[in-house]
């Protein structure tokens, strides 16, 4: 994966040296440059109303993302680490000005002032947040909004008909799998064929916990959806996978305040039959006439934190014998979902950041060579597009998403080694090659020697067709590097 990188910058690096005399070429160069060096750029993207402001609270555990329903969620939104609070809005072409923060009915919001979102085109947030140390998280208005500039705003920052993508990666947030889904899914899948779009995309069933109309099995449910709609996904290769996501539940317990740890205790110790009246809805739990230990406006406040799903989990946890604060978080945020997602995204983006940062930052410097051209930018591009078509990773990752449209034509259980070895699971050898978590270096190697024997004697079968017998030999190329890997 280093070499990757370091072949990116060194083409950064001459492709400055041909503009020493063009500053403009030069300043595009220097940023694609610094693109390398920057995070991993993750965008959230998904239909209204699907999440996407909650599931990025719960991503970086802290409020730091408005969720009601003003001008900056009709805003692409940056999200990186920075020393102090800040929020810049860029607006009118080439103005910034400072935006404070504010709590308004005790919700963090942005305050625009006299600007409204159709002058800004983006704001740029800092936070002393540690989760955005290695990802900058890009919050995107809802792609089938009531206003057309809006969806807009997200399709030009994603998949713009001029430029590469402004993201790495995109997690998509799903509610229903609709038609205006798969064709934004299908609109960044052209993009990635066409070199210009983010080669990592993970579907989220956002919401998970309304599935069920908050039932206890209401995460089953929806795991059940998110194996419907990752089927459905699959025919096309729009997305590496699928994962339901319960993002109101996440986002409560990771800023699980003692108070409410106390109110839910309290709430547990109540007679069942009185609870379980009070929760046939969200209104009737919130009436001051209910005869529950705790106060109208402090379930109004967990209603509103947890939704009827939460309180009703919370509650079985703590009378299940989960006695203290922290507790019950982490059996919360597990039970959300957030786990499984943060480590598909460890597994999907994480271990191949440089690769994704690298092809990013290549796409970008492609369009500088072509939209600047001298005798040199010419030869400079040439390598540029070879190193897009030959470098291992972007062939693994283009391979992965292909495969979930079935295209490798292979038995089932060849087909999951495939992934596995190609990376689809992970980047670790032990996942790669099938092997226990605890395998030895001496066994990880014969396992790898056996990979390459074994994918190499299916590359050269005589009844594959091209493209399958293609696929065997991206994944010879994996098991080689795993093997060098081990050598070394």
């Amino acid at each position: 994966m280093s070499a990757t990188i370091d072949r990116a910058r060194s083409l950064v690096a001459a492709a400055r040296a041909e503009y020493a005399a063009d500053p403009t070429a030069r300043q595009a160069v220097q940023e694609c440059g610094e693109r390398l060096d920057e995070p991993l750029r993750i965008a959230l993207a998904g239909s209204l109303k699907a999440g996407k402001s909650t599931l990025l609270n719960a991503l970086v555990g802290q409020d730091i993302a408005p969720t009601d329903a003003t001008e900056c969620t009709r805003v692409v939104t940056w999200y990186r680490r920075g020393l102090a609070p800040s929020v810049t809005a860029r607006y009118d072409g080439d103005k910034a000005a400072e935006i404070p923060v504010v709590r308004r009915n005790g919700r963090l919001s942005f305050d625009f002032g006299e600007l409204t979102a159709d002058r800004v085109d983006r704001l740029d947030v800092e936070w002393p947040a540690r989760a955005l140390a290695r990802n900058t998280i890009v919050d995107t208005p809802g792609t089938s909004s009531l206003s057309r500039d809006v969806s807009e705003r997200t399709l030009a920052m994603l998949t713009p008909d001029d430029a590469a993508s402004g993201a790495d990666a995109v997690v998509y947030l799903l509610r229903t799998l609709s038609a205006a889904d798969t064709t934004f899914l299908g609109r960044i899948n052209d993009a990635v064929g066409g070199e210009s779009g983010p080669l990592g995309v993970i579907g989220v069933v956002s919401r998970a916990d309304e599935i069920g109309a908050g039932r206890m099995d209401a995460l089953l449910s929806a795991k059940d959806v998110a194996a419907r709609f990752a089927g459905e996904l699959e025919k096309t290769g729009l997305c590496q996978a699928v994962v339901p996501v319960a993002g109101l539940l996440a986002l409560g317990a990771r800023t699980l305040r003692q108070s409410e740890f106390a109110a839910l205790v309290a709430l547990a110790d109540a007679p069942p039959e009185d609870l379980s009246l009070a929760m046939l809805s969200a209104d009737r739990f919130v009436r001051p006439d209910m005869p529950l230990p705790v106060d109208a406006e402090t379930r109004a406040g967990l209603a509103d934190r947890f939704g009827l799903f939460g309180i009703r989990l919370a509650v079985t946890l703590i009378r299940m014998g989960t006695r203290d604060s922290p507790a019950l978080a982490r059996e919360l945020v597990e039970r959300s979902g957030l786990d499984e997602l943060r480590q598909v995204l460890d597994a999907q983006f994480g271990d191949r950041a440089d690769q994704l940062k690298a092809h990013s930052a290549l796409v970008t410097l492609d369009r500088i060579l072509h939209d600047h051209p001298t005798p040199g930018a010419q030869q400079i591009a040439d390598e540029v597009r070879r190193t897009l078509a030959d470098a291992h990773g972007f062939r693994e990752l283009r391979l992965i998403g292909r495969m979930r449209a079935r295209e490798v034509r292979l038995p089932d259980d060849q087909r999951a080694a495939l992934a596995l070895v190609i990376g689809a699971q992970g980047m670790d050898a032990a996942t790669r090659l099938g092997c226990d978590p605890d395998a030895s270096e001496s066994e990880l190697r014969d396992a790898a020697l056996a990979a390459v024997r074994t994918w190499r004697a299916r590359s050269t079968h005589p009844l594959l067709d091209r493209f399958t017998a293609s696929a065997c030999e991206v994944a010879v190329r994996s098991a080689e590097g795993i093997l060098a890997g081990l050598s070394r």
